[in-house]
């Protein structure tokens, strides 16, 4: 935890306020974690316990993921919409893909990206003029920030995790600061949307 940080009063309920709290919280986030049987992602507090994970359909259409809660219980859909200029993803409540259910959009803020930006529209902002965050920061060095649209206000940092368990897991295990009264489901959405558009080997847009 950061003590005695100065957090902006930043109050961001996207998913559902039961993910919200009154204190930075400190997530780990891990690419196949081993104790998944199905899952592509695990997302756990600094005590190991699993917060939330993520499943992946591989075989739909789409490429769709599903966030669940620890219980199992599906909380968002997220599936990238096929061809848009700008790789997009999109999220829905549940685990509906319907436009009505849809919660918000992300996508690259231009085409060509020397360092990662990522522009996030909530589902009202149909005109897409202003973004309502964004994600700025180096992939490569896992040190990427999300901000309350076009202020300086941060609302989560992502930075890599050195720790003994961090070596033994692999390089596949960052960390991410969620500031306080900051929707924790909604950041675990933006930082898995972050890692599938890094990760995405075709390097078509």
């Amino acid at each position: 935890m950061m003590g005695g940080a100065n957090y902006p009063a930043v109050a961001v309920d996207v998913v559902s306020p039961q993910f919200c709290v009154s204190y930075p919280v400190d997530l780990s986030i891990t690419r196949k974690l081993m104790t998944l049987e199905d899952g592509t992602f695990g997302v756990t507090d600094l005590n190991g316990n699993l917060l939330f994970r993520i499943r992946g359909k591989v075989f739909s259409l789409h490429d769709r993921r599903v966030l669940l809660d620890a219980d199992g219980n599906p909380i968002i859909t997220f599936q990238q919409k096929l061809l848009t200029a700008h790789r997009r993803w999109q999220v829905f409540r549940g685990e509906s893909t319907d436009s009505k259910n849809m919660l918000f959009s992300v996508r690259k803020s231009s085409m060509i990206q020397f360092k990662t930006k990522l522009d996030v529209f909530m589902a009202a902002n149909s005109k897409e003029d202003r973004c309502d965050f964004r994600i700025e920061g180096s992939w490569f060095e896992r040190s990427c920030a999300i901000y309350a649209g076009d202020t300086n206000n941060v609302i989560a940092q992502m930075h890599k995790k050195h720790s003994a368990q961090s070596i033994l897991l692999g390089k596949d295990t960052f960390c991410v600061t969620i500031y306080p009264n900051v929707d924790h489901a909604f950041i675990v959405a933006l930082v898995v949307i972050l890692e599938e558009i890094n990760e995405d080997r075709s390097g078509e847009d």
